[in-house]
């Protein structure tokens, strides 16, 4: 099969993101401390994050509280740190709460906001022969287990008449995918950005499909309920939450600052950090926890328990806490395009 030409000024860069994201471990719990004073907040992250959009807009100023960051490959692994108590909050898709909660985790989703699809999709290589999402029966495709591409392969496979037993499904994290999807180990990826947009401009394949119109394009915060039971730390979760709204709104501002800056501090390409915020990240608006919401996220749920993903019937309701919502919109309110 051949192999796909990339110049190497893209693929260190890649290399290196891939790698403090996934390594030998599912976390990177280096002591990256901001902020000062007596409460320490331990925050969960992903590359290219929670950290990098405050840090961009200002935000990490000024605190009278320690934030505490650890980084992860991915969801899963993060909601297992917020269950187990060693992460107080942390930032994760539509999809990990959902495994998390049927798994009896101890987790509280605290805030929520609405973003665009586009960044989630199934990517193929430029020399693949597959031009639909149909023609993936019987192809091999590399997802991580319970992240939120998981489901947008479940939806996207669906809407094409498909179900997950119609693939040969591999569980791969991030850095194990890139190298089964550049070796042709598998016919495809579903994969979130900013891996979507480092595959496109890098040249390393092209979407099949994406996630817009089959999957509720919701990213959360996560909390550990034993953090909120402490009054100053739930004080700091507050004020947390707000700094991370604030920012959020200066990126819609403020693209390509916020890419020049996010690319310094993951090593990203800028005109790769540039493609995922202006195809996902400027997108999102902050969003109440409601009900819509519970019922947006127990169809996902009980698609997964149908098909035994999950052990037992999850009431999404349970692992919600509304307290932080404050005058922000419905979670139905349109993403910014």
């Amino acid at each position: 099969m051949r192999r796909l030409l990339v110049p190497a000024a893209l693929l260190l860069p890649l290399t290196l993101l891939l790698t403090s994201c996934g390594g030998d471990s599912a976390a990177d719990t280096g002591a990256r401390t901001d902020g000062s004073g007596s409460v320490t907040l331990s925050v969960g992250d992903q590359k290219g994050g929670s950290e990098a959009i405050l840090r961009a807009a200002g935000e990490l100023k000024n605190l009278d509280y320690r934030i505490k960051w650890s980084t992860f490959t991915s969801g899963p692994p993060l909601l297992e740190a917020v269950n187990a108590g060693a992460v107080d909050v942390g930032g994760v898709g539509n999809t990990p709460p959902v495994f998390a909660a049927g798994a009896g985790s101890r987790i509280s989703v605290v805030a929520a906001w609405h973003g665009t699809s586009r960044g989630d999709a199934i990517l193929v290589r430029d020399d693949s022969e597959l031009t639909s999402p149909k023609q993936l029966k019987g192809k091999s495709v590399a997802v991580a287990q319970g992240s939120s591409a998981h489901y947008q392969l479940l939806a996207s496979l669906e809407a094409a008449g498909l179900r997950l037993k119609d693939i040969k499904i591999k569980y791969l994290q991030p850095a194990d995918a890139l190298a089964a999807f550049d070796s042709g180990k598998v016919d495809a990826w579903a994969v979130w950005d900013p891996y979507t947009s480092q595959v496109l401009q890098g040249k390393r394949g092209r979407v099949l499909t994406t996630g817009d119109g089959v999957t509720n394009g919701l990213s959360f915060q996560v909390a550990s309920p034993s953090a909120l039971r402490d009054s100053k730390k739930a004080a700091a979760v507050k004020d947390y939450l707000a700094r991370l709204r604030r920012a959020q709104d200066w990126v819609h501002g403020h693209q390509a600052e916020w890419a020049k800056v996010w690319a310094k501090d993951t090593g990203l390409p800028y005109d790769v950090a540039l493609a995922s915020v202006r195809r996902t990240n400027a997108t999102r608006v902050a969003v109440a926890v409601d009900k819509p919401l519970i019922t947006s996220e127990q169809r996902i749920a009980d698609a997964f328990t149908e098909l035994n993903l999950i052990p037992k019937k999850v009431d999404f309701g349970d692992f919600v806490d509304p307290r932080f919502n404050g005058d922000l919109p419905p979670s139905t309110t349109p993403a910014k395009n």
